[in-house]
């Protein structure tokens, strides 16, 4: 049992960095869409300004074409200092979901230990249980058998011979609790 609360703690220790870690994920994915967008938008933003450039081109306006130039430039600064923030950001976000990944992993091993010693811990309850059901049995063959031996068993063994009794139906003379 102490071994089963130490794995628990473990998982639970488990689960909590994976929600850090799929926290982080989940935060440099938004960062990385936020900068996706302020890319589509900038690309936009550069073809407006061409457009501004190539209508102004047709009605003469010096104004509107000096606009469509800045806001072409301007949108080149952006697309300049955009494009590594965005490679960064999408490196960054491939060792988050590996690290995520890791985490994941390591919190499904932990509960496939729990469940493995759950389950060593059931075989070995069952194991006891039929000890102290043969235990019983043998005491009662060995005394004679008479009717003052066929006694109920005591509390505890009663308690242990419910499970046992179950796994093996038909032994013979086998008590059933709550005979007299």
């Amino acid at each position: 049992m102490a071994a089963s609360r130490a794995l628990r703690r473990l998982l639970r220790i488990r689960e909590l960095e994976e929600e850090q870690t799929r926290l982080a994920l989940e935060s440099t994915l938004g960062e990385l869409n936020r900068l996706q967008n302020a890319m589509r938008a900038t690309v936009e933003r550069e073809r407006q300004g061409r457009r501004l450039v190539e209508a102004s081109a047709r009605t003469g306006e010096l104004p509107d074409r000096l606009a469509g130039i800045e806001e072409a430039h301007a949108a080149d600064r952006l697309f300049a200092v955009l494009g590594p923030r965005i490679a960064a950001k999408e490196e960054e976000s491939v060792v988050r979901r590996q690290e995520f990944m890791i985490k994941r992993i390591e919190r499904r091993q932990a509960e496939t230990l729990i469940e493995e010693a759950e389950a060593e811990e059931a075989i070995e309850a069952d194991r006891r249980s039929q000890q102290a059901l043969d235990d019983w049995y043998g005491s009662r063959q060995h005394h004679g058998g008479g009717d003052s031996e066929r006694a109920k068993p005591d509390s505890e063994t009663c308690a242990l011979l419910k499970p046992a009794q179950a796994a093996a139906p038909g032994v013979p003379d086998s008590p059933v609790v709550g005979e007299t």
